[in-house]
């Protein structure tokens, strides 16, 4: 890792020419790589194993959200299908093709919608 470091230090060292002098680069091999390698090397060493047990206490109103923003979601997917039904119906009637196309891409919103929470318990949330 050292050598990694000092070898790109030397590349942008050359690049740069003059403007960098000595005592810049006798900082960065003396401190700067050390005490980066150090500081990664503190951090490989200082991992801790988490035993967590009994976790239902953290979960439980968090599943019980998630249910209840699902079945919001769902309601209001309901109400968006039902509307654009309706709407697609009038559409149908006054034969205006533009509007149709808008309650037709309403009603596949509210499938979507209605059918969220169905979906979501096949994949397992």
């Amino acid at each position: 890792m050292k050598r990694f470091l000092t070898a790109t230090f030397n590349r942008v060292a050359k690049k740069e020419g003059s403007t960098m002098n000595k005592k810049k680069r006798s900082f960065m091999r003396q401190v700067m790589i050390p005490a980066f390698c150090g500081a990664v090397t503190a951090m490989n060493l200082m991992t801790t194993t988490a035993f967590a047990a009994g976790t239902e206490a953290v979960t439980k109103p968090l599943d019980s959200l998630k249910t209840l923003i699902i079945a919001v979601i769902g309601a209001i997917g309901v109400i968006i299908l039902a509307k654009n039904v309706m709407e697609f119906a009038q559409a149908y009637q006054q034969q205006d093709s533009s509007t149709m196309n808008s309650a037709l891409k309403g009603i596949v919103a509210g499938v979507m919608m209605a059918g969220i929470s169905s979906v979501l318990s096949f994949l397992g949330f």
